[in-house]
């Protein structure tokens, strides 16, 4: 089982001097991964249902301060050596896919081969729509850009004319240090779920319970098999609640479930506040719970 912790990125504690100090003390206690999330914007006025609160409500409000995810990685990964870096998720119609896929590729030649690509479509209207992409549409959208950003990082000479982009041939260099860029899909649909199996290196599942897991692993098989895809072939990880006050044996018994249903690697976040108190979290998980797993 493999453990990443959730960067400070919003709020007063994303700051270099915060974002540095926490990823160099996770690297000393064997974390294996760093994550960060996305949003560009917050608008003032959002009718979008944000999907991991029970009232819908998007938790942060417009002035609070939200890190650019792949510059932050950036400078995380100029202060550590060998820890992975990702993105819980990158929201796919936030950015034109050559775009990203060079910001992408140019983090993983300059941290060699420490990238991954967590990816989504996005859940807020308003904020997918500023960027020009049709809100009903991102789905079918992203699919062109995974297509996209993995030509750009696979072929000498990259063109592509799809639905939604087009382009004759360019040149996209450096390409990443492994050739590719592991693309673990979020989401929980039907559809996000054939994504998975259709484009994905990985499911990244939110805040799963584990029935819920158990669920959509049934319905992640089913589309494998649909796609001619080995299951065993993904890799299978979740993004998951860290309280402060952590009860360590509820807390070994919820990895463990998530393990035997075949989740290998598991992104906690947890509140932030500032270093001292994230430190705190994060040492006392390390000594009680992932010792145990």
């Amino acid at each position: 089982m493999y453990f990443g912790c959730h960067l400070p990125v919003y709020g007063p504690a994303a700051t270099r001097a915060v974002l540095l100090g926490f990823a160099r003390r996770m690297e000393a206690l064997g974390y294996d991964s760093l994550w960060a999330s996305d949003h560009v914007v917050i608008p003032y006025a959002i009718a979008s249902r944000y999907p991991y609160s029970p009232t819908g409500d998007f938790p942060l409000s417009p002035t609070t301060s939200f890190l650019e995810p792949l510059v932050a990685l950036g400078l995380v990964a100029g202060a550590t050596e060998r820890i992975s870096l990702g993105t819980t998720v990158l929201v796919l119609p936030h950015r034109h896919p050559v775009l990203a896929a060079k910001m992408l590729a140019t983090l993983d030649h300059l941290a060699p081969g420490r990238v991954i690509l967590g990816a989504g479509v996005g859940w807020m209207k308003e904020e997918i729509e500023l960027f020009g992409v049709p809100y009903e549409r991102r789905g079918a959208w992203s699919d062109e850009a995974i297509r996209i950003m993995k030509a750009c990082w696979r072929d000498e000479r990259v063109s592509h004319r799809g639905e939604f982009l087009g382009f004759e041939a360019l040149g996209v260099a450096p390409k990443p240090a492994r050739g590719a860029i592991p693309v673990w899909i979020g989401g929980h649909t039907p559809r996000a779920l054939r994504r998975v199996a259709e484009l994905g290196d990985g499911w990244h599942a939110a805040f799963p319970s584990a029935e819920k897991m158990r669920a959509g692993l049934a319905e992640l098989a089913a589309a494998c098999r649909k796609a001619g895809r080995d299951l065993k072939s993904l890799t299978i990880s979740a993004r998951v609640g860290l309280p402060a006050r952590q009860d360590a044996d509820a807390l070994v018994r919820e990895v463990r479930d998530l393990a035997e249903l075949g989740v290998s690697h598991v992104i906690l976040e947890s509140r932030v506040r500032d270093l001292d108190d994230l430190t705190t979290i994060y040492e006392k998980f390390a000594k009680d719970v992932r010792s145990k797993i």
